[in-house]
């Protein structure tokens, strides 16, 4: 930055401008300081090098000469940094407006038809041997979809909607609403299932949903099914152009993750 504002004040001078108001004239007066400190520093280097590389003594000597200009670029440095980051709130917990929908299709549908729940599948589509692989819990897993906030229970339905209108995917309902109690024995089973503790999911709050696909009647839900992956890929998009939070960003990924954030909600948000 000091750089920078040397090379403008050296090429383009004050006294080049012909036409000033009072206030123009002051800050002319002020660049012209500016300028000064830096050819002043500038010579302070040049001269601390060449009595460095004649003598093979240290540089910090001459240096001490232009403290004000070191001060004022340790100023320059650190000033801004330590705005932002006072200004700035952590990254984890990124909250949008409600009504903030990047995508006009998804908004126009949000705004105008009611949309309703599909018809729930039976029970025997929840028990394969590949579901209670690769979820063993699934049985006792709510997806009763008046349990969900009737903001969010929207914007999952649109989702699902332009899922399948335009890429062919039926998307379905693994779990929404999520008991404290089940959320605790979830907790239990290692952070491979979950690292929140009771009422510290949106789970708990109806304002989170995991889902998978189905083809062929089958639920698929493995991450190595490169049709499934795919489908992960368009839900993730399709969900953040709801406005919703896609846990296929995070860090430890939760593909067919999705939860509509609201300040206050969680007991603990940064955790």
């Amino acid at each position: 930055m000091l750089v920078c504002i040397g090379l403008a004040l050296l090429r383009y001078p004050a006294r080049r401008r012909t036409v000033l108001t009072a206030g123009a004239a002051r800050t002319h007066e002020l660049a012209a300081a500016l300028r000064s400190m830096f050819i002043d520093a500038a010579r302070s280097v040049s001269a601390a090098f060449r009595h460095a590389r004649t003598y093979g003594v240290s540089i910090s000597i001459p240096l001490i000469e232009s403290r004000p200009v070191a001060v004022f670029a340790i100023v320059l440095a650190v000033l801004p940094p330590l705005v932002v980051l006072a200004m700035s709130q952590r990254a984890i917990f990124e909250f949008a407006p409600d009504d903030t929908l990047p995508d006009r299709k998804v908004a126009a549908l949000l705004a105008g038809e009611h949309l309703t729940p599909p018809p729930p599948l039976p029970p025997t589509v929840f028990a394969t041997t590949e579901v209670e692989m690769l979820r063993p819990s699934l049985g006792s897993a709510s997806r009763d979809w008046n349990l969900l906030d009737d903001q969010f229970r929207q914007r999952l339905l649109t989702v699902f909607k332009l899922l399948e209108e335009q890429h062919g995917y039926q998307a379905v309902l693994l779990e929404g609403y999520r008991s404290p109690e089940r959320q605790a024995e979830l907790l239990l089973r290692g952070p491979a299932v979950t690292q929140a503790g009771p009422n510290m999911s949106y789970h708990q709050h109806g304002l989170a949903a995991d889902v998978a696909f189905l083809r062929d009647g089958k639920l698929v839900i493995s991450e190595r099914d490169r049709w499934a992956m795919r489908g992960y890929e368009l839900y993730g998009a399709l969900a953040e152009a709801a406005g919703l939070t896609w846990g296929g960003r995070w860090k430890m990924m939760d593909l067919g993750h999705v939860e509509l954030r609201r300040r206050g909600v969680l007991a603990d948000e940064h955790s």
